[in-house]
C-alpha cells in the first residue's frame, strides 16, 4: 500500500544525501524512480539534487504550474517511487497532486525538506505535507553553537549578523544560514 512520506529536518541534517541514497537503492534493484526538485533551488544548478558531500543527480524540475500527477501518470514504464527534494518550496497544489499519485496510482511519494523558515514560520509545501502525509519523520542534526538538537534556521547577512526580517525564501547554504536550537535562534553567540 503506497503512502505519502514527509521527511523533514533542519539544514545540514542530510536530507539531500538521504534522498539520493533512496534513489540509489531503488535504481540498484532496477526499479524506476522519478526524482523531482523545485526550480527555485538554484544553489548548485537548476534541475539537480546535490548533497554537501558532493553527490549529485539530475532531477525533473518543478515549476509553479508543473502537474506532478500527470508527469507520473504519463510515464511509459512502471514507477516504483517518487522522490521530491526541497519539498518545502512546493505549493499546496503540488502536495495535493502527490496525494493523487499515492491514492490513485498506488505509488509511494517521499518528500524531503525543511519544516520552518528563518522566522520559524511554516513553508507552504511543509504545511500541507504535515497535513496530508501518512508518515512524518524528523531527521536530526545538532545546533551550530551547542550540543542541542537543531530545530530552526538562523539567517545571517554577509557580516554574519542575524537577519530577522525579509522574504521567506532566500536560497543559500552555510554562507547564509546556521542550523540552531531554539535558545541560539533567539540569542546566537555571533
Amino acid at each position: 500500500m503506497a503512502q505519502l512520506f514527509f521527511k523533514y529536518g533542519a539544514m545540514n541534517c542530510g536530507k539531500s544525501l538521504e534522498i539520493l541514497k533512496v534513489h540509489h537503492n531503488y535504481s540498484e534493484q532496477k526499479k524506476h524512480v522519478l526524482l523531482f526538485t523545485p526550480a527555485i533551488d538554484t544553489r548548485d544548478e537548476v534541475g539537480f539534487v546535490s548533497s554537501r558531500i558532493g553527490i549529485k543527480k539530475e532531477a525533473i524540475t518543478i515549476f509553479e504550474h508543473t502537474d506532478l500527477f500527470e508527469i507520473v501518470r504519463n510515464q511509459d514504464k512502471t514507477i516504483s517511487c517518487v522522490l521530491i527534494d526541497e519539498v518545502q518550496f512546493t505549493k499546496k497544489e503540488h502536495v495535493l497532486q502527490m496525494t493523487r499519485i499515492v491514492d490513485e496510482l498506488n505509488i509511494p511519494v517521499m518528500g524531503f525538506g525543511l519544516k520552518n523558515d528563518f522566522q520559524n514560520e511554516l513553508f507552504e509545501g511543509s504545511q500541507y505535507m504535515l497535513l496530508y502525509a501518512d508518515k512524518i519523520e524528523e531527521m536530526k542534526t545538532i545546533c551550530s553553537f551547542c550540543e542541542k538538537k537543531a530545530i530552526m534556521a538562523l539567517r545571517v547577512d554577509e557580516n554574519k549578523k542575524p537577519v530577522r526580517d525579509g522574504d521567506q525564501i532566500q536560497i543559500g547554504g552555510n554562507d547564509a544560514y546556521y542550523s540552531v536550537c531554539r535558545k541560539h535562534h533567539k540569542n546566537p553567540p555571533l
